[in-house]
């Protein structure tokens, strides 16, 4: 798993960025309809989720532990498109989408920093990344009609900090990739 993170490190800077990027958009227009939101999250979704896919494929045959960036990606992939297929979906549906894809999400980035644990120091900043991630899945399930403001607000904020948290990972993977 290390060779295969390290090897393409860039795909976690390229998905630490765009986390970084969704959360300044959605912090900028704070007042955005939810259909902008809905385009956003998607478009996140897919992305990361294709980077993720894309990373899983091609270390198939480099580690054994290839699949779980496979199946983060899949799930994602499959939330963007759903996102993207159902725009006219209430602020609760969209919550329950955006907290199934969180958890998922958050729960493979924090296996794939236990499997890391004995070949590389600094995955507790993808560990933090999952646990983000996760808060923000049981803060939307706990407390679905919070109103989509306090939505955005949340997002944007989990965003930023996992996507810091990424490319603070990204960059420890480089400096592995070079040794």
């Amino acid at each position: 798993m290390r060779a295969l993170l390290s090897k393409y490190w860039w795909l976690v800077l390229l998905r630490g960025t765009l986390a970084i990027v969704f959360g300044i958009l959605a912090w900028r227009w704070p007042g955005l309809t939810l259909g902008m939101l809905v385009l956003f999250f998607g478009a996140y979704a897919l992305v990361a989720g294709l980077s993720a896919v894309i990373a899983g494929i091609a270390g198939r045959k480099e580690s054994e532990d290839w699949w779980v960036l496979l199946l983060e990606g899949l799930v994602g992939i499959g939330i963007g498109i759903l996102t993207f297929r159902a725009p006219g979906l209430t602020t609760v549906a969209l919550l329950f989408f955006i907290a199934i894809w969180a958890m998922v999400s958050g729960l493979m980035q924090v296996v794939t920093a236990i499997r890391l644990r004995k070949e590389i120091k600094g995955e507790l900043w993808m560990v933090l990344g999952g646990i983000l991630w996760i808060c923000l899945a049981l803060c939307l399930v706990a407390f679905p009609l919070a109103g989509a403001l306090t939505m955005v607000w949340v997002i944007a904020f989990v965003a930023v900090l996992s996507g810091v948290t990424q490319i603070l990972l990204a960059f420890r993977l480089r400096h592995l990739a070079k040794a």
